[in-house]
């Protein structure tokens, strides 16, 4: 039988910190809208605070993530939107440096998720790159053709190094 209720034990650090965010909590002007019109897509990496890189705050930008700074369907999906309906005029693709997706094929992961925790992954797809430059060129130019984003928006794509900050744009 499956337990529904919300797990407070686990999350009790979270909450607790919420309830100190509350109380100076400066946000509820915002609007949907990404104020700088610009959307990025990178990865989940906690070393990565996009706001941050490119001298923004809450509320200005769009921010996409998943393993590897991917363009799935779900980020064209969610890049339409944005488009037409979040101000979004601007797209950023920006994987980055010491990725794990760019670390290893596709194969080892499974198979070190496998051997470590006993669960077969080969059903999911990680989308792993050997060469990151030519993987963005590809996530870039496969948002510039996709027939459903506004026309008007600008893409590009850029490399971010975790152990300097800097954002190093790539021709695509």
């Amino acid at each position: 039988m499956q337990n529904n209720s919300f797990p407070h034990d686990a999350f009790s650090e979270e909450l607790s910190a919420n309830s100190e965010y509350i109380k100076s909590f400066k946000y509820s002007g915002l609007t949907g809208v990404a104020q700088k019109g610009l959307a990025i897509v990178t990865c989940m990496d906690s070393r990565i605070n996009p706001l941050s890189i490119m001298g923004m705050k809450s509320g200005d930008a769009k921010i996409l993530r998943n393993a590897g700074a991917r363009v799935t369907e779900d980020v064209l999906r969610t890049l339409v939107l944005a488009t037409y309906l979040l101000g979004v005029k601007k797209i950023l693709v920006m994987p980055h440096t010491n990725c794990r997706m760019a670390s290893a094929e596709e194969a080892d992961i499974h198979e070190h998720i496998q051997n470590e925790f006993g669960v077969d992954t080969r059903s999911l797809e990680f989308r792993t790159v050997k060469d990151q430059e030519k993987a963005l060129a590809l996530d870039v130019s496969r948002i510039r053709a996709f027939p459903f984003l506004n026309k008007d928006v600008v893409v590009g794509g850029a490399i971010y190094d975790v152990t300097t900050g800097k954002i190093t744009p790539v021709e695509c």
